[in-house]
């Protein structure tokens, strides 16, 4: 089967496409990136799994391609059973090795599962892995910003101490997400010395840039640089 979805992936090659996906995501080798759009891979994945084809592909860690990578966090996305989702996520979160797979994935099991959830994200953000941390302050960001609010969620990933880039901007996203939704509660973060500075400052700029903080409180957030 391995061999027939690489043959699907390269007969629906975009080369145009290839070497833009490649400029976005730099960290990983162009070689490895064939260039299948998006909206191909996610129906991919739903027919894989309606026809219990995605068993086996799950089953061969690691994948050699970008493609595949997406393709399998696709497949996860799509899986109904909260425990198989989470058995196979923890066997694929320490292979992902890029933003965008780490960002594409979301289960949609999660959103009808979040006490057990929650646990599992408190042990994401404190992995070594890189994309695993950030795929946990996603998860929160994603379902914790609210009904389900509480500041103790916030100081989770204000304790978050990383000097990697794609987790300390994951960050600033989440503080920057934080302050459209719940303002009042985000101005302590933005003081200075409360969260890594880089973190701060980026957060800043995205909450600067955002449509859905006003005017006013675009201000108020200026007068903390």
């Amino acid at each position: 089967m391995a061999s027939n979805i690489l043959n699907f992936l390269y007969d629906n090659q975009d080369i145009a496409y290839r070497d833009f996906q490649s400029r976005l995501i730099p960290n990983i080798a162009p070689e490895s990136v064939i260039g299948v759009r998006t909206p191909i891979l996610r129906k991919l994945a739903k027919d894989m799994v309606k026809s219990g084809q995605s068993t086996e592909f799950l089953s061969h860690l690691p994948h050699k391609f970008f493609e595949e990578n997406q393709l399998h966090a696709f497949i996860l996305s799509e899986i109904r059973d909260f425990d198989t989702v989470i058995r196979e996520l923890e066997r694929f979160l320490p292979y992902i090795d890029n933003w965008a797979t780490c960002d594409q994935l979301s289960p949609i099991v999660f959103r009808k599962n979040k006490e057990p959830l929650l646990k599992l994200v408190k042990t994401w953000v404190k992995s070594k892995h890189v994309f695993t941390v950030r795929f946990g302050v996603k998860t929160l960001m994603q379902y914790w910003l609210d009904e389900d609010f509480d500041k103790e969620y916030s100081d989770i990933v204000a304790n978050i101490k990383s000097k990697d880039y794609y987790v300390n901007m994951m960050c600033a996203w989440y503080f920057a997400t934080l302050a459209a939704k719940h303002f009042d509660d985000s101005l302590p973060y933005f003081k200075m010395g409360c969260i890594d500075e880089w973190t701060r400052l980026h957060a800043l700029q995205k909450a600067q840039e955002s449509y859905r903080i006003s005017i006013k409180q675009k201000q108020k957030l200026r007068s903390l640089k």
